[in-house]
């Protein structure tokens, strides 16, 4: 008669043990999966800080549009064209000759005034001290003499380096002047912090260690987002090799629910669309030299769906700030709502499971959510801006002898799309799969 009772204990034994054995892996899995989403959620916060840098140093007010690089590219082509200014022999004879006029005509005019009545004894003196010993004639006759003289003075290295010296003074007090603009000192100020930061003291090793740093962050951020969809993936595996375990759906649903919850907080919170519209190059022609500018940005923005909301409710129109509580609401309190309610159904007793507001979170707030309707505006937002982007940028491209302006579009969609539309996903097969294994619910 002992073992028919022993029995039952011993399956009963050994389910306990198969479901801690399932709980505590499974525990280890969201560890997992959860260390994953953190490291995502701050190498994207890092990305986006990364690229607002970069934005800030390479934007098209900061290069194209900004005096001081105008000033910076011109003074070392005037400089360079003052140090090597050379003219051909023709050009030589015909300068000379040109200086020689002017030589003879300050004499004519020097000689006209002298020779201008004067009223002044001590006038009348100078006249006649003038004409008795200086000979005009002789002046004259020497003037190719003083124009060859001057050109080889010109063509002198070290009054070449005079001139350009005094040139070059002239941009420093336009840089000076420049500074005096409050809104040009605090850009100044906000980019030489940047380079303080990353230890660059141009704008060539500035842009370089920031690209270096953004290409292994997107590597990192990939890798970590597929890492999170693994997890899931191993989870929804568990399903269907433990669909006839039904002693061990109960615990399995709701280790299921922590993996939820983890990929709708990465979603929510990394950044899902990347806008950036820039000038890769602008190249053309100036006294005979080349001017370049290079990833002049036009525009960047980087934003997750908690960041919309944020700009949205933090708005003075009303309309802005009620859709982003109708955002916050059916796109992030609702799917959070929901994921708390399904757990709730199937843990609780049938009294409390059956309640019309647990019921109702658990089974039909679905198509009130509008988590997939984010996920499928954001895609159509990308689609349509990204072509929209792709054919205004077309337009400024411009290819000539003189000129030359390329631009490009990096617009694209971040991980954090990837990790929403994977909640939407798995909400809907969890939801599909409660239908099954509630016990409150007629199958």
């Amino acid at each position: 008669m002992t073992e028919p009772t022993q029995e039952p204990i011993k399956v009963r034994n050994k389910s306990m043990h198969t479901k801690l054995l399932l709980i505590f892996g499974l525990a280890i899995l969201l560890c997992a999966e959860g260390y994953f989403g953190f490291q995502l959620h701050q190498l994207s916060e890092q990305q986006e800080e990364i690229k607002e840098e970069y934005s800030n140093i390479n934007n098209i007010n900061s290069g194209l549009f900004s005096v001081e690089q105008w000033r910076d590219k011109v003074a070392g082509i005037v400089s360079h064209q003052i140090r090597d200014f050379k003219l051909s022999p023709k050009q030589k004879k015909d300068l000379q000759k040109e200086v020689e006029v002017v030589i003879i005509a300050l004499i004519d005019k020097a000689e006209a005034l002298i020779n201008k009545p004067k009223k002044t004894i001590d006038g009348k003196i100078k006249k006649f001290i003038v004409k008795t010993f200086v000979n005009t004639d002789d002046f004259r006759n020497k003037a190719p003499a003083f124009a060859k003289d001057i050109i080889s003075k010109v063509y002198n290295p070290d009054n070449k380096k005079q001139l350009s010296k005094v040139v070059m003074s002239k941009f420093d007090a336009l840089e000076r002047a420049e500074y005096l603009d409050s809104a040009v000192v605090a850009t100044k100020a906000a980019n030489d912090k940047i380079y303080e930061k990353y230890g660059a003291s141009s704008n060539e090793e500035l842009n370089k260690k920031l690209i270096n740093s953004l290409s292994r962050i997107r590597t990192a951020t990939y890798n970590y987002s597929f890492a999170m969809l693994g997890c899931v993936v191993v989870v929804l595996s568990l399903w269907w090799m433990l669909r006839k375990r039904v002693d061990l759906h109960a615990s399995l649903f709701i280790m299921s629910l922590m993996f939820a919850f983890i990929l709708l907080f990465i979603g929510l919170t990394a950044s899902m669309i990347e806008v950036d519209a820039r000038i890769r190059s602008v190249d053309f022609v100036l006294l005979g030299e080349h001017i370049v500018f290079e990833n002049q940005v036009l525009f960047f923005q980087s934003k997750s769906i908690l960041d919309v909301v944020k700009v949205l409710i933090g708005q003075p129109a009303i309309d802005a700030v009620l859709v982003g509580i109708l955002i916050l609401i059916f796109s992030i309190l609702f799917p959070v709502m929901k994921l708390s309610a399904t757990g709730i159904h199937l843990l609780s007793k049938k009294k409390i499971a059956r309640n019309k507001i647990i019921r109702y979170f658990a089974f039909q707030s679905g198509k009130w959510s509008m988590a997939d309707v984010i996920v499928i505006a954001i895609l159509m937002v990308y689609i349509g801006l990204n072509g929209l982007l792709d054919s205004q940028l077309r337009s400024l491209n411009i290819k000539s002898d003189d000129l030359n302006v390329i631009t490009t579009n990096n617009t694209a969609l971040q991980p954090g799309f990837i990790i929403f539309i994977s909640f939407v996903l798995y909400g809907l097969i969890l939801s599909t799969i409660l239908k099954f294994i509630s016990p409150h619910e007629s199958h």
